[in-house]
């Protein structure tokens, strides 16, 4: 937990003045996963508890219950043992879940069953997402079953469930000041990793050598992990939207596609880079390259106060419509193709996403009317246009087997925009300088 203690008992003000002193609401803890046997793969927190807590423990439950006789923060964690931390590493335990986590009130987490129960009864309405464990998913229910049918006393659970997200996430789409910094940190080290990426690539090394001096770059600058599995892709398999598989051998001829970022006190980059092993573009890869990249610099320009999201996409698919033309991979006119969706066949995807605690992060596409919702400050967006040609696709030869991505991370602000990743290079100009002096 990087953040200062304030900043999460700030988030758990307003969470409660939303939901009320009526409301109750409830989070759990991802579980642990194993990987095979008895390993298990290395343990991200849940973002919504950690948004609210910075608690990073497995088995941990936060109940918010305003003006409980409690206290208004409960935590359910992991007790201390000797026993398990020898193996396993120190826990926090109930007194520093109160005394460095905020907790008005925390009990062992094996106390679960009979302790919860006591925060819903009486509530108007319970805030909690189903779906996301069906083993607690049970226990609300059972706990809720129990408050309804108790004999002689009246019923005491509450009358309405809410989903926990619609408030939480709301929140969550709006990036306060330490957020950012937060972001600009993982931003800097995710452009210093492809700036290595393109320092070290040369014919004969392997995507997955590419990888590894990326993340080392990641790991040794504080970064917790990468944000998500990072794609390095060579040649056609460029044109492999998801490729994660990074094992193929570098040739001279081939463009290599990176989409990869590191995440800094849970924080996300995201990042892609598409430039020569060669060190110099061929002339259709060039003129494919520079269409995205002027597609994509423009819609970096659209991002602004006021923009419904659904423009920036709208306005980038006729930039790259146009370009496809321009290139001859399609026949028709303009507003033919864009009509007939014939422009997907190498555009398939959106122009970014929201970025934040997950890569792909949380928040509604749409306002309370259910129109595309407006860019606001402290929305933070990436922009990521590209083309990507099948190698038995119908186009000039030139473009067969070349995929090309370009994608930054955009912060929106009162003035204007922030390019959170301007600092990572992608200009002709700039990627063939320094990959071609290495060459």
């Amino acid at each position: 937990m990087r953040m200062n203690k304030t900043v999460y008992a700030d988030r758990r003000a307003r969470f409660m003045e939303e939901i009320g002193t009526d409301g109750v609401a409830i989070f759990t803890a991802a579980p642990e996963r194993s990987r095979s046997a008895d390993t298990h793969y290395p343990y991200r927190p849940s973002s919504d508890v950690l948004y609210l807590s910075g608690f990073e423990e497995p088995e941990t439950v936060l109940v918010f219950a305003p003006g409980h006789d409690d206290g208004s923060f409960i935590m359910f964690v992991r007790p201390r043992d000797p026993e398990r931390e020898v193996w396993d590493g120190v826990r926090a335990g109930c007194d520093n879940a109160k005394a460095m986590f905020g907790a008005d009130e925390a009990h062992p987490i094996d106390m679960l069953d009979e302790t919860l129960p006591r925060y819903l009864e009486g509530r108007h309405t319970l805030h909690y997402t189903l779906g996301n464990d069906d083993r607690f998913d049970q226990k609300i229910a059972g706990w809720m079953n129990k408050l309804r049918y108790r004999r002689g006393s009246p019923p005491a659970a509450p009358r309405l469930m809410a989903d926990a997200r619609e408030i939480l996430h709301e929140m969550r789409v709006r990036k306060s000041a330490p957020e950012l910094e937060m972001m600009r940190i993982a931003a800097r080290i995710s452009s210093e990793a492809h700036v290595i990426a393109m320092r070290t690539a040369r014919p004969g090394l392997h995507e997955y050598e590419i990888q590894a001096a990326m993340e080392h770059h990641f790991r040794r600058n504080g970064a917790d992990f990468p944000a998500y599995t990072s794609i390095v892709g060579t040649g056609e398999n460029a044109t492999v939207l998801h490729y994660v598989t990074n094992r193929d051998k570098l040739n001279g001829d081939d463009v290599l596609l990176i989409d990869a970022g590191c995440e800094y006190d849970f924080y996300a980059a995201d990042i892609t880079r598409s430039f020569p092993v060669s060190g110099q573009f061929t002339s259709a890869a060039r003129d494919a390259y520079q269409a995205v990249l002027t597609a994509q610099k423009a819609a970096i320009q659209d991002v602004a106060v006021g923009v419904r999201y659904n423009e920036l996409q709208e306005r980038t698919v006729r930039r790259l419509t146009q370009a496809l033309i321009d290139l001859g991979a399609l026949k028709g006119g303009l507003d033919e193709s864009i009509e007939t969706e014939a422009y997907k066949a190498f555009y398939p995807h959106r122009v970014g996403h929201w970025l934040g605690m997950d890569v792909h992060d949380v928040g509604s596409y749409y306002d309370a009317a259910g129109e595309w919702r407006e860019l606001e400050p402290g929305m933070v967006v990436t922009v990521e246009p590209g083309l990507y040609f099948p190698i038995d696709a119908d186009v000039p030869e030139g473009l067969r087997g070349l995929g090309i991505r370009i994608e930054d991370d955009i912060v929106v602000t009162a003035e204007g925009r922030e390019n959170l990743t301007a600092s990572c290079p992608k200009e002709i100009a700039d990627i063939e300088e320094i990959i071609g002096t290495l060459h």
